[in-house]
């Protein structure tokens, strides 16, 4: 899934270009490996004239050395651009390839067969108005061609051409086109693509490409040149309300404050109302500026700088609107691709990117997986690479979304997994969950302050965190004891202590462990909610998980404390055994054997207790808490 941030610049003093009257189409083209997708994108080319002599000459030197064809021009290596793909002859990556007719210009996103490459395929596709899908005539339908278009109908494409490629192989028989025919559109039926215009073609030779073919004098419709000239792809992205998602808050000095972004659907106007969202705050439009200068007047796909008339806080990740006001919630239902090689872990972290906002977020619950063969939904736990299911997620953060089938810029949104930072999935957002809006948050006459008066304390949490035997429990025992010295009321949360409890039914998965730091941080939160001091002994070994405990309480409340004692020291010290079972294989997936631990990049306080005794580490700790006031 593509993430798109055009940058906006107020120039008012920049030339206006040149623009061609024709319409750009942007289109994908997709299928199973070996289909025949780059040769027909290289043969739209040559006989669109695209192609200089000097490419020409290029492209029939290297068809006798390195193409497949015979010897006659491979198509195909106008597009496969990468060594690897010249060396085993499939498409690995998105070539997108631009060319033009007397009617039209056109942008097209060539995208990998191969299954491991499907989120190759879901980036090329998820900006384009309409799929060519080719299928090889031999082999008809199959399990990526399913695959592919059920892709395509999430996002929201519902123009296919359904191009039956290498008739020749089958004696140019009209019935197998048919039967082809047949299957695809009750697929399309199914995945609710609307439009499909079915094209048998050769591709290499042309054949139903730019000229009617003479060996397929059954067929009557249009060549796939021809269809890509007149299909009318056009939305109602201009007629939908106003939606300019901030990407960039310009203020340069003093007198200037622009907010910056490209329109996602709709029109303003120079003096317009307008709606900040989520904060629902309403002022009107003074200036848009746009890279050819100021104008009254803006449309969808143009990047702006506004000015508003009233001073109001606005940043990156708001919405300016009008109209009808669009979905906001912390709550949403949604179709996946998951894109990692790492398995989908519900209850795991997230960041979700989502247009010019950011949150984490968390897929609480997998309702479905989609058993591609058949169509059909299957109960299932977790997603792995390639596979569509539908979710609900819940964000840290309320978020300003439309349903995807509505408007795509502002549906569409990626999972990024926070340890690795590679792209985990591409999602849709279908709709907002009810929950979100009908659960509101219950005010209570005695708060958290009224409780921290009458204990005379200030309320937070002390996190430990750190490698088994780091001596996280031997030391909040003592910070505890030290507490209640000084009278303050505190409660101690160990991990040990709390499997035998509340986490008892919990394993040592990857799911459980991040189910289990939820837990304890909801505890810690309802601890600090009631006026006091909670202290935290949990190995926690990821940086999202603690992260997620310290937005659970507010700014000031979260101390992390990180126990740093290497990793030596502690399988020395080994006081359960568990590194001398870890090591034997007797412990898979053991923290700082198996299993990574990721250190906190800033906490409050680091103590080696190979380094300090546990008392002089506690003593650190109460100095910390009173030099700023916690006591």
């Amino acid at each position: 899934m593509s993430y798109h941030e055009a940058p906006t610049i107020a120039a008012p003093d920049a030339p206006q270009l040149d623009q061609d009257d024709r319409p750009t189409l942007r289109f994908v083209t997709c299928g199973s490996v070996d289909d025949g997708k780059s040769t027909l994108v290289g043969r739209l080319l040559y006989d669109s004239k695209t192609l200089l002599d000097d490419q020409l000459d290029a492209l029939a030197s290297e068809s006798k050395t390195s193409g497949t064809a015979g010897g006659d021009l491979d198509f195909g290596l106008l597009v496969d651009g990468l060594q690897a793909e010249r060396e085993q002859g499939i498409t690995i990556d998105v070539a997108y390839r631009f060319f033009a007719t007397k009617l039209r210009r056109f942008i097209v996103a060539d995208t990998p067969g191969h299954m491991q490459y499907t989120r190759n395929m879901a980036t090329g596709a998820s900006n384009a108005d309409l799929a060519v899908v080719l299928v090889d005539a031999r082999k008809g339908v199959v399990t990526q061609t399913r695959r592919h278009s059920h892709i395509l109908s999430l996002l929201g494409i519902r123009h296919v051409v359904l191009a039956v490629n290498k008739m020749d192989l089958i004696g140019f028989n009209g019935g197998r086109f048919a039967a082809i025919t047949a299957e695809y559109l009750t697929l399309a039926g199914q995945l609710g693509i609307s439009q499909v215009q079915c094209i048998p073609v050769v591709a290499p030779d042309g054949d139903n490409i730019a000229a009617a073919s003479t060996r397929m004098p059954w067929y009557a419709g249009p060549t796939v040149t021809a269809y890509l000239e007149s299909v009318d792809v056009a939305g109602d992205i201009s007629g939908r309300p106003f939606r300019l998602p901030v990407q960039w808050v310009n203020r340069p000095h003093a007198e200037f404050r622009g907010f910056c972004g490209r329109i996602a659907s709709g029109a303003i106007a120079t003096g317009e109302a307008v709606t900040v969202q989520p904060s629902g705050r309403r002022t009107r439009i003074a200036r848009i500026l746009t890279p050819g200068g100021e104008h009254d007047r803006a449309t969808a796909g143009e990047s702006v700088t506004l000015t508003l008339a009233d001073e109001i806080d606005i940043s990156r990740g708001d919405v300016l609107t009008t109209g009808a006001a669009p979905l906001v919630s912390d709550q949403l239902a949604a179709h996946l691709v998951w894109f990692d090689d790492d398995a989908m872990v519900p209850g795991r972290r997230y960041m979700l990117k989502c247009g010019t906002a950011s949150s984490g977020a968390v897929i609480t619950t997998l309702k479905h997986r989609i058993v591609i063969d058949t169509m059909a939904r299957e109960n299932a736990t977790t997603l792995d690479t390639n596979q569509i299911g539908y979710v609900h997620l819940s964000l840290d953060r309320a978020l300003v979304f439309e349903a995807y089938r509505d408007d795509r810029e502002m549906g569409s949104f990626i999972l990024v997994d926070p340890i690795s930072h590679r792209t985990a999935a591409a999602g849709m957002i279908d709709l907002s969950l009810r929950r979100a809006t009908n659960i509101h948050w219950q005010r209570l006459a005695v708060d958290k302050s009224v409780r921290a008066r009458l204990k005379q304390q200030r309320p937070c949490v002390l996190w430990f965190t750190g490698l088994s035997g780091a001596g996280k429990s031997t030391i909040a025992d003592l910070v505890d004891r030290r507490l209640a010295e000084f009278g303050r009321h505190a409660a101690l949360l160990d991990g040990d202590n709390l499997r035998h409890g509340i986490n008892r039914d919990l394993g040592f998965s990857s799911t459980e462990r991040m189910e289990n730091v939820r837990r304890v941080a909801e505890i810690a939160a309802l601890f600090v909610d009631a006026g006091m001091i909670a202290l935290v002994a949990l190995i926690s070994p990821f940086r999202s998980e603690r992260e997620m405990a310290r937005h659970r309480v507010e700014a000031g409340e979260f101390i992390e404390i990180h126990v740093a004692t290497p990793l030596a020291e502690c399988e020395r010290r080994d006081p359960k055994g568990l590194y001398r079972k870890a090591r034997a294989g007797e412990l898979p997936g053991f923290t700082g054997i198996d299993d990574p631990y990721e250190a906190p990049q800033a906490p409050e306080i680091a103590i080696d207790t190979s380094e300090l005794t546990s008392e002089a580490a506690c003593e650190r700790i109460i100095r910390y808490l009173q030099e700023h006031h916690y006591l």
